[in-house]
């Protein structure tokens, strides 16, 4: 378990951070990382942070719950009992990638209920930005998760390599984070 921000402890809000990306670190990783620092930066966090990309084949072979490997399960036990969620993906197709629906999918029903979730995705143009509400939260909003009003959306131009250019995508990411302070 990773932490961000003041030591962890016993009052540190435990953060499940869900990375979709298939090639890790990417720009969903650092939309994921940059949201983790600005919560850091008002709360304790410890983090519990979980790539679909490195679950390896005791995830991707298991088609139940109960095939899933022991350290992927207590991944999944770490998401399902969270105080928060960061979840992220880049858009696949127009919508999340695969491997991080797989994820879901072996969430217990109710398991992440009024568990307050920030949504993050990366594409490659502003064109993908609507899979945050046409893919992503209505995937949550299922599990009956408290879902942000706002969501961070990164493009290909934000970047240079893995080093945020753009500035704006800062305060895009301060108001979300404020809106998973207030959902706290």
């Amino acid at each position: 378990m990773a932490s961000a921000g003041a030591p962890a402890g016993a009052g540190s809000l435990r953060v499940a951070t869900l990375d979709g990306s298939y090639f890790p670190p990417s720009a969903t990783t650092m939309l994921l990382e940059l949201a983790v620092r600005e919560l850091g930066r008002h709360r304790p966090v410890s983090r519990e942070e979980i790539s679909v990309a490195e679950l390896g084949p005791g995830f991707t072979s298991a088609l139940s719950r109960e095939e899933l490997a022991p350290a992927v399960l207590g991944r999944l036990r770490a998401f399902e009992t969270a105080d928060a969620v960061i979840a992220g993906s880049p858009v696949h197709q127009g919508s999340y990638s695969g491997l991080f629906k797989h994820f879901v999918d072996f969430v217990e029903p109710g398991a992440v209920a009024e568990t307050p979730v920030l949504l993050v995705a990366s594409g490659g143009s502003d064109r993908h930005l609507l899979m945050i509400d046409h893919q992503l939260r209505p995937l949550f909003a299922a599990l009956q998760a408290f879902v942000v009003p706002a969501a961070v959306f990164a493009s290909a131009g934000d970047f240079d390599g893995l080093v945020l250019v753009n500035n704006g995508l800062n305060r895009r990411m301060n108001r979300a984070v404020a809106g998973l302070l207030r959902l706290l």
